[in-house]
């Protein structure tokens, strides 16, 4: 008989709960499940259950984060109108099949109805919701013709396929999927007059000109494209609590290499919205529009830690690397915008 090491017998145990987890999920959906029911369809006790999963809303994150598959990175050619076609055809894909259990169904689509329902859970939603309309805008806008800003247009494209797959849940089969998929693509002709100039820019101090050595902390994986994301080079880091997600766009429209990394102080539950929220994000805008700018890592503490700032949900802070030095660095509201528009010249 072969004697699990304690890392493997974890390993087995985590399979278990998930696996058991899935069922239980399909079965009843994510508000009658039962973490007792989960840790007896997977022969253990209640206890090893939670030695895995701290909550019931991290083990059903954990089971949609393992439905993902990878994206495929192409990048298709397209028109903006074409382009907007194809990812509203790949999102609609996962919504309920006729005949799915609404349950089942609810598992399919990877819906959050009932899971983020407390106030700190709706803010970091609504901050990881703000981040995907700024990256699906940022790929909307390197398709003809040239605008300033497509970021309500991709706001309104998500209003319109997230207002599907919630009443697809409710209502099955009402609707026809191609109507939805046609809408989106008169939506590309929309003129929303949109631009870009929150009221607070002019109003944040400049970024404090320092000059620090910088020692890289390794890499992370890339949120969208899965590939490793080094911290060796040149341009602005943004680091960044699930609380401030929004603040990202102001790193970028100031600078042109960026990083954005999301800090969280609960990697269990917020750590893991935000990987499966950008992981679904991924799977329908990479095949169209190739990879988006910026750059999204989750951190693990040590980014957070070479720049020197809390890894917290609120925070929002940024440096510029230039030649293997911190030249510039702020923090607070509108440290990204500042520290983009810095430059080693300025200091």
């Amino acid at each position: 008989m072969v004697r699990l090491t304690r890392a493997q017998q974890q390993e087995r145990n985590r399979a278990a709960v998930l696996a058991a987890a899935r069922d239980e999920f399909a079965e009843r959906g994510y508000a009658d499940a039962k973490v007792d029911r989960i840790a007896e369809r997977a022969e253990l006790t209640r206890g090893a259950v939670y030695s895995n999963f701290p909550s019931k809303r991290a083990l059903y994150l954990a089971v949609l984060l393992d439905s993902l598959d990878p994206p495929e990175v192409t990048g298709r050619g397209s028109t903006l109108a074409d382009g907007l076609g194809t990812f509203a055809r790949g999102w609609l894909e996962r919504l309920p099949l006729t005949g799915d259990s609404p349950a089942g169904g609810h598992l399919r689509s990877r819906s959050m109805s009932g899971v983020f329902d407390d106030e700190p859970g709706r803010a970091a939603f609504a901050q990881v919701a703000r981040l995907e309309a700024i990256l699906l805008g940022l790929a909307l806008e390197s398709r003809p013709p040239n605008v300033v800003r497509r970021v309500r247009l991709a706001e309104l494209v998500l209003t319109v396929l997230s207002g599907t797959g919630h009443l697809a849940e409710k209502a099955p089969g009402f609707g026809d999927p191609f109507d939805v998929i046609r809408a989106c693509q008169h939506l590309a002709a929309l003129d929303l007059g949109d631009a870009w100039d929150p009221p607070h820019l002019p109003f944040v101090p400049p970024a404090q000109a320092v000059r620090e050595a910088w020692t890289p902390p390794g890499t992370l994986p890339d949120l969208l494209t899965g590939e490793p994301a080094a911290f060796g080079g040149d341009g602005v880091i943004a680091v960044l609590g699930t609380g401030r997600l929004s603040a990202a766009e102001e790193a970028v429209r100031a600078a042109e290499h960026v990083t954005v990394v999301v800090v969280t102080n609960d990697h269990a539950e917020l750590g893991r919205l935000v990987r499966l929220r950008l992981g679904d994000l991924a799977n329908c805008l990479l095949p169209v529009f190739g990879p988006p700018r910026p750059r999204v890592v989750l951190d693990d503490g040590r980014v957070a830690s070479a720049v020197q700032v809390r890894d917290d949900d609120d925070t929002e802070a940024a440096v510029r690397v230039e030649a293997g030095e911190i030249v510039a660095r702020a923090a607070g509201r509108g440290a990204a915008h500042a520290v983009g528009g810095s430059t080693r010249a300025r200091r």
